[in-house]
C-alpha cells in the first residue's frame, strides 16, 4: 500500500507510490556518488586535477549503483494511472480562496521551493566558475591558454543545451505524471550529476555536464507551476517572483562558495556540492505536495480534497465557458501552445525568453572569465561579481512588489528594458572598466540581478497564462527558451573558437532585450490578482 505521511496542517496524503523503492533508490544513489569521492580526494597532492587518469573499481560500482538507483527512484514516484487524464475530471475546477491568509503550509512550501530554487539555479551559475579552472586542467583555449586546440566553451555549451532539454521533457513530465513526483526526480539528478566533479576524462565532463543541466532546467518550470496552483491569487503573483528572484541569491551564494573553496579544493568541489545540496531538497519532501489539479486529473479526488484542505481551496464544477476552454485546448501537447488561444502569449514569451538566454549566457557566464582577461586574478573576479550581486538583491524585493502592484506585463516591460540601459553602459566604458572597480561594481549590479528578475517575472507569468493540462508544458517552454538563446550564443564561441569580450557580450545581450520590450508592448494579458481560470478564459477570448 501506499504510504501516507502527515502534511503541514495535520492533513494526511499520499506521499510516494512506493516508499520502499525510492528510499532504498536514494540510498543507492547517495553511496554510488561516494564511492566516486576517493579518486578525487586522493588527488590532493595534485590540487586534485584528475586529467589523464582512468576510472578506478569503485568509481565504475558506484556508477553502476547511480543507474540502479535511479530506476528504483522513477518507480518510486510515479503514480499509478499517470498515463491517462480522466474524463470524470474535465468539470471539476479549483477555487483559491483569494481572501484567504497566507498559513503555515503556505509558508513552508514557499520555503523549501526557495531552497529549490537556489540549489536549482546554482547548477548553471556554478558553469561560469569552474570555467577557468577546467580549462586549466584539460589545457583548452580560452583567455588564459590562447594556444590551446579545443574551445573551453564546449563546458557551457553542454551545460545549457541540457538545460533546454531539461524544460522540455520535465514540462512533459510535469503534465503526465505530476508536479511532485517531476520535482522529486529532478531532485535526485541534483544528487547522481555531482559526480561530474570526480570525472577524470575530458568527454565524461561534457556527458555529465549535459545531465546536469537537464536536472536544472527540469526544477525551475515544474516549482512555478507548483506554486502558481498552490497560492492564492491575490498574493501569486509578487511570492512566486520573489522565489524566482533568489536567482540572484544563487549567484550570490555560488560566487561566495567559489572564492572560498575553489583556491584549496580546486574547480571540481563545487559540482561537488550537488551531493549535500540535493539531499537536504530531497529531505525536505513532506512539505511539497501534489497539485490538487493533477490529482482531481487522476480521479484521486479524496486526495486532492485533503491538499486543497491545507491551503485554503474548494473544488466546485466549472462553467460552460471554461468548459469550452478545456475542449480548446485538449488533452495537451507542445504543439497546442502554438495554436489558437494560447498562440498570443507563447510567442511573447518565446521572445523575450530567447533575449534573457543570450545575455545570460553571452554576457553573465562569462564575466568571471572576461574580468580575468582584464587584469583581475580569479579570486578577485569572483568578488567584484558576488559583491555586484549583493548590492542587486533589493531589485528582486523590488520587482516582486512591483509585480503585485504595478502589474504582470509593466513589471517585465520594466525590467527588460532597464537590463538592457545598463548593457550599454558596458559598450561605451568599454576596458577602461579595468582600472574602475567601483563602476564596474556598479554596472555589474543590474545585468547580474536584473536579468534574474526579468527570468522569476517572465516564468511566473508563463506559469499564471496557461491552463492546467498544459500549464507545466507551457512553463518549460518559457523555461526553455531562457535557455536557447544561451544555446546559440555558445554554439557561436565554440564556432569562433574564441570568447568574445565584455563589451561584445553585452550588445549581445542588449539588443535582443530591447526587441521583446517591444513584442511584449503588442502582445501579451494582465495576470495580476486574478484567478487561473479567469487567465485562461481571457486569453481564449482576446485570442478567438
Amino acid at each position: 500500500m501506499p504510504m501516507s505521511t502527515e502534511g503541514a496542517g495535520g492533513q494526511r496524503g499520499r506521499a510516494f507510490e512506493h516508499p520502499v523503492a525510492f528510499w532504498l533508490g536514494t540510498l543507492a544513489c547517495t553511496v554510488g556518488v561516494l564511492l566516486h569521492l576517493p579518486m578525487y580526494l586522493g588527488a590532493r597532492d595534485m590540487g586534485y586535477e584528475l586529467v589523464g587518469m582512468a576510472p578506478d573499481p569503485e568509481m565504475i560500482g558506484g556508477m553502476a549503483l547511480i543507474v540502479v538507483g535511479l530506476l528504483a527512484v522513477v518507480y518510486g514516484v510515479v503514480p499509478t494511472g499517470s498515463r491517462e487524464i480522466r474524463r470524470t475530471a474535465a468539470r471539476i475546477r479549483i477555487r483559491a480562496l483569494d481572501d484567504a491568509p497566507i498559513g503555515r503550509a503556505h509558508v513552508a512550501l514557499l520555503l523549501v521551493m526557495a531552497v529549490a530554487v537556489t540549489i536549482d539555479v546554482m547548477k548553471p551559475t556554478t558553469l561560469a566558475f569552474v570555467v577557468p579552472g577546467f580549462a586549466h586542467e584539460y589545457g583548452l583555449k580560452s583567455p588564459g591558454n590562447p594556444h590551446g586546440h579545443i574551445p573551453v566553451s564546449w563546458l557551457p555549451l553542454s551545460g545549457i543545451t541540457g538545460t533546454v532539454i531539461g524544460s522540455w521533457v520535465w514540462g512533459w513530465l510535469g503534465d503526465r505524471i505530476g508536479r511532485r513526483s517531476s520535482i522529486l526526480l529532478a531532485g535526485m539528478l541534483f544528487v547522481t550529476t555531482s559526480i561530474c566533479g570526480a570525472m577524470p576524462g575530458y568527454i565524461w565532463n561534457l556527458g555529465m555536464c549535459l545531465v546536469m543541466g537537464m536536472s536544472a532546467g527540469g526544477m525551475l518550470p515544474i516549482t512555478f507551476t507548483l506554486l502558481a496552483e498552490t497560492i492564492p491569487a491575490r498574493h501569486r503573483g509578487w511570492l512566486m517572483v520573489l522565489i524566482g528572484g533568489d536567482i540572484a541569491g544563487a549567484y550570490v551564494l555560488t560566487s561566495w562558495l567559489a572564492g572560498w573553496l575553489t583556491p584549496t579544493y580546486g574547480w571540481r568541489i563545487l559540482w561537488l556540492l550537488g551531493l549535500p545540496t540535493g539531499l537536504l531538497f530531497i529531505a525536505l519532501n513532506r512539505w511539497i505536495p501534489e497539485s490538487p489539479r493533477f490529482l482531481l486529473a487522476l480521479g484521486r479526488r479524496e486526495e486532492a480534497e485533503q491538499v486543497m484542505a491545507r491551503y485554503g481551496a474548494t473544488a466546485g464544477e466549472i462553467g460552460e465557458d471554461e468548459a469550452a476552454l478545456g475542449s480548446a485546448v485538449g488533452r495537451g501537447s507542445y504543439l497546442h501552445l502554438f495554436r489558437r488561444p494560447l498562440a498570443g502569449p507563447t510567442i511573447a514569451l518565446t521572445v523575450l525568453g530567447v533575449g534573457v538566454g543570450l545575455m545570460t549566457y553571452g554576457f553573465q557566464l562569462w564575466v568571471p572569465t572576461n574580468l580575468q582577461h582584464l587584469g583581475y586574478s580569479a579570486v578577485q573576479s569572483d568578488y567584484v561579481v558576488r559583491n555586484a550581486a549583493l548590492l542587486g538583491l533589493p531589485l528582486t524585493v523590488l520587482t516582486a512588489w512591483m509585480y503585485g502592484v504595478w502589474g504582470s506585463r509593466k513589471t517585465i516591460i520594466a525590467v527588460a528594458a532597464a537590463t538592457g540601459v545598463t548593457l550599454m553602459g558596458f559598450v561605451f566604458a568599454g576596458d577602461a572598466l579595468a582600472h574602475e572597480t567601483t563602476l564596474l561594481s556598479l554596472l555589474l549590479v543590474v545585468p547580474l540581478s536584473g536579468v534574474s528578475s526579468v527570468v522569476a517575472v517572465m516564468i511566473a507569468y508563463a506559469a499564471e497564462v496557461y491552463p492546467t493540462l498544459v500549464r507545466s508544458r507551457g512553463t518549460g517552454l518559457a523555461a526553455a527558451m531562457t535557455k536557447a538563446g544561451g544555446v546559440l550564443i555558445l554554439s557561436l564561441t565554440v564556432a569562433a573558437a574564441a570568447i568574445p569580450s565584455i563589451t561584445t557580450t553585452a550588445v549581445i545581450g542588449a539588443i535582443p532585450l530591447f526587441l521583446a520590450v517591444l513584442m511584449l508592448l503588442w502582445i501579451g494579458p494582465e495576470t495580476r490578482q486574478r484567478r487561473l481560470e479567469e487567465i485562461s478564459r481571457g486569453v481564449m477570448v482576446v485570442e478567438s
